[in-house]
């Protein structure tokens, strides 16, 4: 009868998922929106306190003998935000998130610092790109000198949310890595790129402890009464959202390749080495389950069809019969769906754009197909990095909100040409932080019997359905491998045209 509950702090929403381990079952599912603060220099913020009242408002809406059987909890959150703490806890400034490109020039600045992009590959792995939480703390140094002179914390997202729920202060390395000063080879803080980020400073003080993936922490008994929960609950470490959503589609061992369409896109996979990349081709990071988690990310993905959606006056609910009602290619319809810039290709000052527009062309359906193609054509470009690298997958486990999708998952398949599985639960992030929370809750509970295998867990609790699989069409493969060279045309000009782009002035 007991319970474990799956924190999702994302951009749009918090989500809550309650699942019953014995029943192999979600019990309840609550969710509550979230606002973005956004300015004309490409700054993403939000208010870290409006993440603690989603969460107070989803532990509301779950029904009162539910809560009662809660025994853990899982965090996942955005990765890469900057939540700046001070030393009695309390939140100096919004918090920068993933999708802020107003840092480029830092980002620069750090890697120059380190000794250029090679050197910053060799000592962490990994690049300083726009967005990771490394040149979030120069900028914040320059335009918000106070807080910065206050910190004392350097937290993310989801590493705030664990600090409410327990009053601790902690770090995992799956999120950790990115901030752009974590060795993912040896699991450790690379001296040399915090000095790089701040020679003036001692930035490691700043940092809370690393801990085990399969570590937990008692819930604070004040949080335990706010939320009407037992004073027993337990809190896993939690992790960032693609961690947590490669625990939810069941991606904890090699050879499974996994796609998240949310508002960002990702593909990740796991692996039990690290996977660096000496070109800096996708992001070289941890897994929250003590492996690896090479990952492609684009930072534009549910933004763009949603964006259509609102600008031609429909919901996202009823795309799906304006997709049917085109054909693969939107009639020549591209969209470089950049609008908040992109990580992938490195694009940090890139905007979104329609390409190929003619009198007939440019309708609704067409420009939300158009919108859906060009953030899966995103995908497939970080993709056949790692095929030209000599990784190969057999079939795509979709999660995210854009898996709800029946055309979304269709195209997806014929984009890439595998098979697509979506797992029951398409809230993957909750859901793996629910299972995560299970699999730290067995650690502590049995501790030193090697009875905590979390592949074991995610394959007893992840459940595949089979009707909403899609498999590739064959006519359909053969058609979009000539729209995808199309829009690989489109995005060599965008390469040139936003080379060497400068940020927009601040509104």
């Amino acid at each position: 009868m007991n319970l474990v509950v799956g924190l999702d702090v994302g951009t749009q929403s918090v989500k809550l998922v309650a699942y019953d381990p014995a029943a192999r079952q979600v019990v309840a599912t609550h969710g509550h929106a979230l606002d973005l603060i956004a300015y004309n220099d490409g700054s993403r913020e939000q208010n870290a306190e409006w993440w603690i009242y989603a969460i107070r408002a989803c532990f509301a809406k779950l029904d009162r003998n539910l809560r009662e059987r809660v025994i853990a909890i899982g965090v996942s959150g955005q990765q890469h935000g900057f939540v700046p703490v001070d030393a009695a806890g309390d939140v100096l400034a919004t918090a920068k998130l993933w999708c802020d490109t107003s840092t480029q020039q830092e980002c620069d600045d750090i890697m120059d610092a380190a000794g250029g992009v090679q050197r910053c590959i060799e000592l962490a792995g990994n690049p300083i790109l726009v967005g990771y939480t490394a040149s979030k703390l120069p900028w914040t140094r320059k335009h918000r000198p106070e807080a910065y002179q206050q910190l004392a914390t350097i937290m993310l997202p989801h590493d705030y949310v664990n600090f409410w729920l327990t009053g601790q202060r902690w770090m995992e390395c799956g999120d950790a890595s990115g901030t752009g000063w974590l060795d993912v080879r040896t699991r450790s803080w690379s001296a040399h790129m915090l000095r790089a980020t701040d020679a003036s400073r001692d930035l490691s003080a700043c940092l809370p402890p690393l801990v085990r993936a399969d570590a937990s922490f008692a819930i604070a008994p004040a949080i335990a009464d706010e939320l009407g929960i037992p004073h027993s609950v337990r809190v896993s470490v939690g992790g960032g959202d693609n961690m947590m959503a490669a625990i939810g589609t069941g991606n904890v061992a090699p050879g499974m390749l996994s796609m998240s369409l949310g508002t960002s896109g990702t593909l990740f996979a796991y692996a039990d080495h690290p996977v660096v990349d000496e070109q800096a081709r996708w992001a070289a990071f941890c897994s929250s389950t003590g492996g690896w988690l090479p990952l492609i990310c684009t930072m534009n993905c549910t933004v763009a069809t949603e964006s259509v959606a609102r600008a031609f006056g429909f919901s996202t609910r009823d795309g799906d019969p304006l997709i049917a009602e085109t054909s693969p290619g939107a009639s020549g319809l591209v969209m470089l769906p950049f609008l908040n810039g992109e990580r992938t290709p490195d694009l940090p000052f890139a905007r979104g754009s329609f390409q190929g527009m003619d009198l007939n062309n440019f309708t609704r359906g067409n420009a939300y197909r158009a919108a859906m193609e060009g953030a899966t054509y995103a995908l497939r470009n970080g993709y056949d990095a790692w095929q030209s690298a000599g990784l190969r997958f057999n079939a795509i486990r979709l999660t995210g909100g854009g898996s709800h999708s029946a055309a979304w998952r269709q195209m997806v398949a014929d984009i890439f040409d595998l098979p697509v599985e979506v797992p029951v639960q398409t809230e993957g992030a909750a859901l793996g932080a629910a299972l995560q929370a299970l699999w730290a809750l067995w650690a502590h509970e049995c501790a030193n019997q090697g009875n905590t295998d979390i592949a074991a867990i995610a394959r007893e609790h992840v459940q595949i359905a089979p009707e909403l699989s899609a498999q590739p069409n064959a006519r359909n493969v053969s058609a979009y491998q000539t729209h995808y060279a199309q829009f690989l045309r489109h995005l060599e000009t965008a390469k040139s045209f936003y080379a060497n782009h400068q940020t927009p002035s601040a509104a």
